[in-house]
């Protein structure tokens, strides 16, 4: 049901609102009651405030928003739908996006993907795009390694749990890669997306085009050590087994706040599987 027209007033009632931090949801429910149609109000409401960040990001010479993965909106609710299980919402920050989920997976899935991977480990490499390779990078001192998407029945089961949390299809996800920190191994606070500046980017945008968000899963509990750190939001996850952390950025750009790292393991080992999610179909 296409979305009737929008007179200006509301247009701006609209951006008014988003400015002063009301979520979309109380402003689609103050609609509903000014006689609104719920699907109509939804759509309304998304139509003005992406034609608000385009509009802004134009003027200032900022990358255009895309659509992100969510699992929650604000106010939603703290148990989410897996399809197979549901997962707890542990904490949840607006900015950047940031949600940490509780028992995403099972000890016994954990242990499994770590049996699977450890006989296929080598030292983690890192995409350089000024040269368009990858390879070993002093920033980045685990160890790892890639299954391909839907390879065995384990991952084609996380991979649809993670599409239903974050609502993404299974096919924008890149497949699973397992990592390993030794005692010391860190990673050094960096970005998922790939800056469309540097020479090496149009290559890897042709399979699937730009990361828009990362899910971070623990696999075991490290001693001590090992946080996810997003430094700029002074916020860390704690590496707690079966545990994850969600987090989206909706341009290639320093403003999403998704500046973040794996701070080095003090004591134990850290094992974690990180899930890639890009804007279209990953080939």
């Amino acid at each position: 049901m296409p979305a009737p027209d929008i007179p200006p007033a509301l247009r701006q009632w609209i951006i008014d609102q988003a400015r002063q931090g009301q979520p979309p949801a109380t402003v689609v429910q103050a609609m509903l009651a000014r006689g609104w149609q719920e699907e109509q109000a939804v759509d309304a409401v998304q139509e003005v405030l992406h034609g608000y960040l385009v509009e802004h990001a134009r003027e200032h010479g900022l990358p255009e928003p895309t659509a992100v993965p969510e699992p929650m909106e604000r106010g939603g609710p703290h148990l989410l739908d897996g399809g197979d299980r549901r997962v707890p919402v542990l904490a949840s920050l607006l900015h950047p996006r940031v949600v940490v989920l509780g028992s995403v997976l099972s000890d016994e899935e954990c242990d499994e993907l770590v049996a699977l991977a450890r006989q296929r480990l080598a030292r983690s490499e890192t995409f350089l795009l000024e040269e368009g390779v990858s390879q070993v990078h002093e920033g980045r001192t685990s160890e790892g390694m890639f299954f391909l998407r839907g390879e065995n029945e384990l991952c084609r089961r996380i991979e649809a749990r993670l599409a239903a949390l974050c609502q993404w299809p299974v096919e924008n996800g890149e497949g699973l890669q397992v990592l390993r920190y030794g005692p010391g191994a860190e990673y050094k606070p960096h970005f998922d997306y790939f800056d469309p500046a540097k020479p090496g980017t149009r290559g890897i945008l042709q399979r699937g085009g730009q990361r828009v968000a990362t899910v971070v899963m623990y696999l075991n509990t490290p001693a001590r050590g090992g946080e996810t750190t997003f430094p700029e939001a002074k916020f860390d996850v704690a590496p707690v087994k079966g545990n994850a952390v969600f987090f989206s950025y909706d341009r290639p750009h320093p403003m999403t706040g998704t500046l973040h790292g794996g701070a080095p393991v003090i004591e134990g080992e850290k094992w974690v599987a990180t899930k890639w999610l890009r804007l279209g179909a990953y080939t």
